[in-house]
């Protein structure tokens, strides 16, 4: 597996006015509000930067918006574009990782497979198409 470049990164919300009133009001980041997902490209240090709430990333997972009761909530979201995401996909697997996603293309085309980390993150290993032809701002 080879990692190209942190895609994305932020906190997962579960209280989203108090996230947005730090991160928004205080830091001063602007966002794009996509159905209640804050999230912007305009952060050095990562490609992405969003305040994914929860039921989004529960949904994301499992189809439903509340986080299963017998897995750890996560309390961040890291994403790391690869250059072969099924061949990652395999790699997990074969390592012993429980994935959540495996290789499926989200709505926003995005192919993303998903797993819980050792410290509680939600990590993706991803193809994100638009941050590997577009240019840094």
């Amino acid at each position: 597996m080879k990692v190209l470049f942190i895609a994305g990164f932020g906190p997962i919300v579960r209280e989203p006015r108090s996230s947005r009133r730090l991160y928004r009001d205080v830091l001063g980041i602007s966002f794009h509000d996509t159905e209640g997902y804050l999230h912007t490209e305009r952060v050095e240090g990562a490609k992405g930067f969003g305040l994914w709430p929860l039921a989004h990333a529960a949904r994301s997972c499992f189809g439903t918006a509340t986080w299963p009761k017998e897995l750890p909530v996560p309390q961040a979201w890291l994403e790391f574009d690869v250059d072969d995401v099924p061949k990652a996909t395999q790699e997990l697997k074969r390592r012993g990782y429980r994935l959540l996603v495996e290789a499926r293309t989200e709505p926003w085309g995005q192919v993303v497979t998903r797993f819980l980390s050792p410290e509680g993150l939600l990590v993706g290993v991803t193809l994100t198409p638009w941050m590997r032809t577009k240019k840094r701002r």
